[in-house]
């Protein structure tokens, strides 16, 4: 009876629990949720990752170099160099064959890193000042000068006027012209009128286009376009492409590869902060003092004879030599009042006799302890013979 009451109770549980499995089921809806993981390293090291690869999508060959060491075997023509890092570590002669080498028939590329000084009559950026090219803020300019260099907009094109913040390139035989999000802060502004085309935005002109030599020279007031976020924006990709087409492309980073002390700093910025305060307390720890160490006191120096003995060296240095000897003397001259009594009342000749008798020792003795000091200061020699007289008369009472 037992065990088929307990096979109902568990027939009866195992149906329980597949009528709610079923029930569930019939309750859950499949869906699909997308993790968003952010961009991928590659992408976050080199932000100009997208634009390689959509060089290369495009035909062309693409290679990425990290200094201007590659400027001695790369070819100027059929190759167009796009410097897009920074180069404030750029020197002159570095400047001096980027320009030769677009001389040659090569195409290069480049950002406009600094702002036109008025007072200086340059702008420290070397390539802008060799090919008399200026930037300025937009916002500086007295009057919208790309506008008026601009071509006028096709009747049909509402696109110029909609978004005045776009920056137009015109070509020909379209009817339409390329738009490009360039940063409208920054003007750049041609004054040696060498420039042959230009894109502008309502107020400032982004893009520069001149020949040097046999090659071409295009100058941007920003490639922020060409970031990975910003490529696939209007037609920024398009011009990455019209400027490099039917040419090999190399991607420059830097324009001068980055010291071991740099690379240091901006890797390890903590690591050498601990350095130099080590090195700091190593120095100050091994550093030479005014004087010599000095040993700690031992706790069983306190003695009375040490006392005594600098007692003596104060009185030494307070009073002098004198003091000392004369204390000597009139201890001595107290020891034999005690046994001798009336010492005091008997001539100096009487008294030597009898500190003679009282301690057995020649006149001599007695007359080279007892004898009045000199006024002027004894020697260390004869000031240490002087106080072994006295100290042997004493004793000897």
């Amino acid at each position: 009876m037992n065990q088929r009451r307990q096979l109902l109770l568990g027939s009866a549980l195992a149906l329980g629990l597949g009528l709610l499995a079923l029930y569930l089921l019939s309750r859950v809806q499949p869906y699909e949720e997308t993790v968003e993981h952010g961009p991928a390293p590659e992408a976050q090291a080199n932000p100009y990752l997208a634009a390689e690869h959509f060089l290369r999508q495009q035909g062309l060959q693409v290679q990425r170099a990290d200094d201007l060491q590659l400027l001695s075997t790369l070819p100027s023509a059929g190759q167009t160099l796009l410097l897009l890092g920074d180069r404030q570590g750029m020197r002159p002669r570095q400047a001096e064959r980027l320009l030769a080498w677009a001389a040659k028939g090569g195409h290069l590329v480049f950002v406009a890193e600094r702002l036109w000084d008025e007072d200086e009559g340059k702008s420290g950026d070397l390539l802008l000042d060799s090919l008399d090219l200026q930037q300025y803020q937009s916002d500086d300019l007295d009057e919208p000068e790309a506008a008026l260099e601009a071509p006028t907009p096709e009747a049909g094109d509402t696109t110029a006027k909609a978004y005045p913040e776009l920056t137009q390139l015109y070509l020909e035989n379209e009817q339409a012209p390329a738009y490009f999000s360039f940063d409208t802060g920054f003007h750049l502004y041609d004054a040696a009128n060498r420039a042959h085309a230009w894109a502008n935005s309502a107020a400032a002109t982004h893009l520069v286009q001149l020949y040097h030599g046999d090659g071409l020279v295009s100058v941007l007031s920003d490639s922020w376009i060409w970031q990975n976020d910003r490529i696939a924006e209007y037609d920024n990709a398009w011009l990455l492409w019209y400027l490099s087409q039917d040419s090999a492309v190399t991607l420059l980073y830097h324009a001068d590869r980055d010291n071991l002390l740099s690379l240091l700093w901006h890797y390890f910025p903590q690591a050498l902060l601990a350095l130099a305060l080590l090195l700091g307390l190593g120095l100050w720890r091994a550093g030479r003092r005014q004087g010599p160490l000095q040993a700690p006191a031992s706790p069983s120096r306190r003695q009375l004879q040490e006392h005594l003995r600098g007692s003596a060296d104060f009185l030494l240095r307070r009073s002098g030599q004198h003091c000392l000897l004369q204390g000597l003397q009139a201890d001595i001259q107290r020891r034999a009042r005690r046994r001798h009594p009336g010492f005091e009342r008997l001539g100096v000749t009487e008294q030597w006799q009898v500190l003679a008798r009282l301690t057995r020792l020649p006149s001599r003795a007695i007359s080279q302890a007892m004898r009045p000091l000199p006024e002027q200061r004894l020697s260390a020699v004869d000031f240490t013979r002087q106080v072994a007289h006295l100290q042997t008369l004493r004793n000897a009472l």
